[in-house]
């Protein structure tokens, strides 16, 4: 089974609010002194490639898009255990929403040619967003299972667990297909010593825009207006008395007022 798996490099969820700061004239954000790390939910998918691997065998292609990307971090998923690594690495992708990030991960997956089953994780750290792998779905026209917490092969087809609001629904769906991949998977396992030796002497493929045909804005649909981070203010008063009972009278009436009770 050929897998490819995509994951994201991104902020730290968490590190605290003070490591980084906002550019409110490009609305990025920038680490102060706190390395990024892959995104967590994309550690699961690579947790469930893993599996599926020990199950039926094959090949697992690690996917990711962006700048100055940190082989140290990227190279984690081939310290787990995956085969392969590609980095869509060009200034272009970051003019881009998560639709045209969603068609170059498509452009990608379609030069890279043979592929069973593409793994996302549910939604990244840094928006919450969930878009990336349906939308990679409805780009390569194959049909997509979101919030999986078991996935098993079976002939030519896979069996997933989705997760709901109530338990879980079972579906089947031919091969090709997205699943994307929730925490109830099971917790990604530890590099091991051996697996981050091996993965030093991995050299990542790295495509450019032009080596899959990308053009900047071509799916652009959204706009971002404002990145910030909330501000959360509290004060505190004390009802003051001379006397439990004065007290007690006084936090009432300031409930009252407040329209707390």
């Amino acid at each position: 089974m050929n897998i490819i798996v995509c994951v994201k490099q991104v902020i730290d969820p968490e590190a605290p609010p003070a490591s980084f700061k906002i550019d409110a004239a490009t609305n990025k954000a920038e680490m102060k002194g706190a390395a990024p790390v892959i995104d967590p939910y994309g550690e699961y998918a690579v947790e469930a490639a893993l599996k599926l691997k020990e199950a039926r065998g094959g090949k697992i292609t690690i996917l990711t898009l962006g700048v100055n990307l940190l082989r140290e971090v990227v190279k984690k998923p081939l310290a787990m255990g995956a085969d392969e690594l590609i980095l869509l690495e060009d200034e272009i992708f970051t003019s881009g929403d998560n639709g045209s990030i969603a068609n170059a991960l498509a452009l990608a997956i379609k030069k890279k040619g043979e592929y069973d089953l593409i793994l996302c994780g549910r939604e990244a750290s840094d928006t919450n967003a969930g878009q990336t792998g349906p939308a990679i779905a409805e780009l390569l026209g194959i049909p997509c299972i979101i919030l999986a917490r078991k996935i098993e092969p079976i002939d030519d087809k896979i069996k997933v667990e989705r997760v709901n609001s109530l338990g879980y629904d079972v579906i089947e769906s031919p091969l090709p297909a997205v699943v994307t991949v929730s925490n109830e998977v099971g917790q990604p396992r530890y590099p091991t010593i051996k697996g981050i030796m091996a993965a030093k002497k991995i050299e990542p493929i790295i495509w450019k825009a032009g080596d899959i045909g990308y053009e900047t804005g071509i799916s652009n649909k959204t706009k971002l207006q404002k990145l910030f981070q909330p501000v959360h203010e509290a004060k505190c008063e004390f009802a003051a008395g001379e006397t439990p009972e004065e007290m007690a009278v006084n936090l009432a009436l300031k409930l009252r007022e407040a329209k707390i009770v």
